[in-house]
C-alpha cells in the first residue's frame, strides 16, 4: 500500500503537475487536442475530439524521439509493434480528459493570461530584438502542423491544471499515520538464512533427439523467424554532397555583406528596472529613493506595486514605447524622471548597458562564405536532380538517370525495414522515410525523386526481396541445442530447489538442508532494513526482495543469474525502537506529500473519466497510421493491461 510512498521526489511540486496534469507536451511535443470535426474524430470527450491527422502527427513526434534516444531507425511497424501508438492514444485521452473537465469546473484562464505566457517562450522571439514575434510564432506553429488558435486553446487547459494543482498543493501536509506506517515498516529489521545451489548440483541432461529439438523450434518460432530484408540501391542529392565545388568571388561576399549587415549586427541592450507610479508625487519619491540605492523591489513593495524588470533586452523589447525611448537616453546607473508612457507614469533605473556593435566583412566572412557555399550546392543538388527526374521520367533506370545527372547510385546490404542488416546490426544510410518506401515496392520496383524537407533528394531501387523465413535446423543446432539444454537444467535445478524448501517447511533444519544439497555453505544475513538494503552488496537483488516480501518463518526461493537459485527462511523480524521512529516520522512527512498527491492525481483521473466517458477509435488511430486495425477487444486487453501495470 505504501510502496509508493517511499519514492521520494526531488521536487514534490514538479511531482504533483506530472502526476496531476499529465503534461504530456514533453512526452509527444506539441500536440493538436482541441475542438474539431467528429467525424474523423479518433478521441472524443464531451465536445473534444483529436482526429486521426492530429493522432497521426503526436504519434510521429514520438516516433523521433524515439530514433533520437535509440540513435537508430525507429519504422512505424516497429514502433507499433512495441506500443507506441497505444501509449501516444493514452498521453492524449489523459490530455483531453483532464483538459475537459478543468472546463466544465469553471477553471479557465484568461485570454490576456494566456497571451502573456505564450510571449515568454523564448522559441517565439526574433532573434534580432529580442521581442516577440508574431510571424515567428505563426511560422513555428506552422512547423509541426498547429495553428494559433490550437495552440493557445492546448496552452490555456495547460495553464488551468497547473493553477489546479498549484492551489491543491499549497499547505498539503502527510498525514500523520502514513508517515508512521512508512516508518514502521522502512526500519524493521530482518534475519534470514540462505543457501545457493548451481547447476551443476543436478545431473546433466542428455542432448535433445531431433523430434524435440525440432519442437523447441516451433515453440520458439516467433523469436527465431529472420525478418523480411531487401537488397536497395539508392541514389541520393544532397548538398552536403556538393558543397565547397566552386570558387566565390570577392564581389559576391561584399555584395551579401552590404545586404546582411544590418540584421547581423547587434543591437545595444540594457538591463533595467521599472516601478510604475499612481502619481507625480509618488514617482518623485521613487525616483529619489532610487537614486540613493534603496533596493527597487522593496520601494516598489513599500506602494503597493509590482516593479518590471527587463534583463539585457534592446530598445523594440521595451512594452512602453516612450519609457523604452527614455531608457536608451540614461547612462548605467542613472535613475529617470518621472516618465509618462503610453501604459502609465513610471521611473527607470539602468542597471547595465551593453553597447551595440556591427561586425566588419572580415569577421562576418566565414558566415558569409559559408551561406554562399551553401546556396550554390542547394542550387547544384536542384539542378542535377532536375536532370535525373527528366531522365528517369524519359524510361532510363535509376542508374542510368544517376549517371546522366552525375551522382553515385550505391548499392546497400539487405536491409530489414528496421533498419538493421543479418547481423542485427544498424545500416548506414537509409532513413525511415526511405525504408517506408522501398518496403512498399516489389522487387525491381524503383521509387520516384522523394524530398526529404531538407533540400536533399532520393530515390530507390529494389534490387532483391529476401522473404522472411524461418532459419533451418542445421544453421542454428549449436545454439538451439545449448539453449534447450539450459531450459532442463533450469527446469530441473527449480524442481531441487522446491523439494529442498519442502524439507524446511516439514521442520528440518536449514543447516542439515543445505549441507545435504550440495550447493554453497549457510549464509546468513541479520539487521536488514528496507532503508539500507540498497547498499547491501552481499545478498543479491532477487534474494533481498524475497526476503522483504516473506512472512516470519516462511521460506522461499530465488532465481539468480545464469543456472543458479537460492533456497532460503526469513528467521525473524524486528519493529523498530519507539523513539527513533517517532523522529524519523516527523522528518518523513514533508517528503510523503508528492506520493500522496500522486494517488490523488490518479483518483482525479480515474473520476474524471468515468463522469466523462471518452470514445477511442483504436481502428480509425491504427488506420491513421497506415496499420491494419486490431480486433477492438484486443485492443481493450492491452489498454486494461497497461491501465493495470500502473497500478
Amino acid at each position: 500500500m505504501l510502496a509508493a510512498t517511499r519514492r521520494f521526489a526531488k521536487s514534490w511540486v514538479a511531482l504533483i503537475l506530472i502526476g496531476l496534469l499529465i503534461v504530456s507536451f514533453a512526452i509527444f511535443g506539441i500536440n493538436d487536442v482541441f475542438r474539431s470535426t467528429p467525424g474523423d474524430a479518433v478521441i472524443s470527450v464531451g465536445d473534444r475530439t483529436v482526429t486521426a491527422t492530429q493522432f497521426r502527427q503526436a504519434f510521429e513526434n514520438a516516433r523521433r524521439r524515439a530514433e533520437e534516444q535509440f540513435g537508430q531507425p525507429v519504422s512505424t511497424e516497429f514502433a507499433a509493434q512495441n506500443g507506441l501508438d497505444r501509449q501516444v492514444l493514452e498521453g492524449l485521452v489523459q490530455q483531453t480528459v483532464l483538459g475537459e473537465i478543468m472546463h466544465r469546473l469553471g477553471i479557465r484562464p484568461s485570454g490576456k493570461l494566456v497571451t502573456r505566457e505564450i510571449q515568454k517562450i523564448p522559441a517565439f522571439f526574433d532573434p534580432i530584438t529580442g521581442a516577440f514575434d508574431r510571424q515567428a510564432y505563426e511560422q513555428a506553429l506552422q512547423g509541426v502542423g498547429q495553428t494559433p488558435a490550437q495552440f493557445e486553446a492546448e496552452r490555456s487547459d495547460q495553464i488551468a491544471l497547473e493553477h489546479m494543482g498549484a492551489a491543491m498543493a499549497a499547505g498539503f501536509t502527510a498525514p500523520r499515520s502514513y508517515a508512521a506506517l512508512t516508518v514502521l515498516q522502512g526500519l524493521e529489521e530482518r534475519d534470514a538464512a540462505f543457501f545457493v545451489i548451481t547447476g551443476d548440483s543436478v545431473p546433466r541432461p542428455a542432448p535433445p533427439t531431433e523430434a524435440q529439438l525440432t519442437q523447441f523450434m516451433k515453440e520458439n518460432a516467433a523469436q527465431l523467424t529472420r525478418p523480411e530484408y531487401r537488397v536497395l540501391t539508392v541514389v541520393r542529392f544532397s548538398p552536403n554532397a556538393a558543397a565547397g565545388a566552386g570558387p566565390i568571388s570577392e564581389a559576391e561576399i561584399q555584395a551579401r555583406f552590404d545586404y546582411r549587415k544590418d540584421t547581423m549586427s547587434q543591437a545595444e541592450t540594457r538591463s533595467l528596472v521599472q516601478i510604475p507610479a499612481k502619481d507625480a508625487a509618488t514617482a518623485q519619491t521613487i525616483a529619489q529613493r532610487l537614486t540613493k540605492g534603496e533596493d527597487p523591489e522593496a520601494i516598489a513593495k513599500s506602494i503597493g506595486v509590482e516593479p518590471v524588470v527587463y534583463e539585457d533586452r534592446p530598445q523594440t523589447a521595451i512594452a512602453d514605447r516612450k519609457v523604452a525611448e527614455a531608457a536608451f537616453k540614461l547612462a548605467q546607473g542613472q535613475v529617470s524622471g518621472p516618465i509618462q508612457g503610453d501604459l502609465g507614469l513610471s521611473v527607470v533605473k539602468v542597471t547595465e548597458v551593453t553597447p551595440g556593435r556591427t561586425p566588419t566583412l572580415e569577421e562576418a566572412r566565414p558566415v558569409i562564405e559559408a551561406e554562399l557555399r551553401q546556396e550554390a550546392a542547394a542550387k547544384a543538388v536542384y539542378e542535377k536532380s532536375e536532370i535525373y527526374e527528366e531522365a528517369h521520367t524519359s524510361g532510363a533506370t535509376l542508374a542510368e538517370a544517376a549517371k546522366k545527372a552525375g551522382v553515385p547510385a550505391q548499392t546497400l546490404p539487405p536491409v530489414s525495414q528496421q533498419g538493421l542488416d543479418q547481423q542485427n546490426q544498424p545500416v548506414e544510410g537509409v532513413s525511415p522515410q526511405m525504408l517506408d518506401v522501398a518496403f512498399d515496392l516489389p522487387e525491381g520496383g524503383e521509387s520516384d525523386l522523394q524530398d526529404t524537407g531538407q533540400g536533399e533528394y532520393y530515390a530507390v531501387r529494389v534490387e532483391k526481396v529476401i522473404k522472411s523465413s524461418m532459419p533451418p535446423l542445421a544453421e542454428i543446432r549449436g545454439p538451439l541445442t545449448q539453449a534447450w539444454m539450459q531450459r532442463q537444467v533450469q527446469a530441473s535445478l527449480q524442481a531441487k530447489a522446491q523439494e529442498l524448501s519442502a524439507r524446511l517447511k516439514r521442520g528440518e533444519s536449514l543447516e542439515a538442508v543445505a549441507a545435504s544439497a550440495g550447493g554453497s555453505p549457510l549464509q546468513r544475513a541479520v539487521g536488514l532494513t528496507r532503508r539500507t538494503a540498497g547498499q547491501n552488496t552481499q545478498v543479491p537483488p532477487a534474494i533481498l526482495q524475497q526476503i522483504f516480501g516473506a512472512r516470519p518463518g516462511e521460506t522461499f526461493t530465488a532465481m539468480g543469474q545464469g543456472l543458479v537459485i537460492a533456497v532460503g527462511k526469513l528467521e525473524a523480524v524486528r519493529a523498530p525502537q519507539v523513539s527513533e521512529a517517532a523522529q524519523f516520522t516527523q522528518a518523513v512527512r514533508p517528503q510523503l506529500a508528492p506520493a500522496i498527491f500522486q494517488d490523488l492525481a490518479a483518483s482525479l483521473e480515474d473520476a474524471a473519466r468515468r463522469k466523462l466517458e471518452p470514445k477511442v477509435d483504436h481502428a480509425r488511430a491504427r488506420q491513421a497510421l497506415g496499420l491494419d486495425p486490431i480486433a477492438e477487444g484486443d485492443a481493450a486487453k492491452g489498454a486494461a493491461g497497461k491501465a493495470g501495470a500502473g497500478k
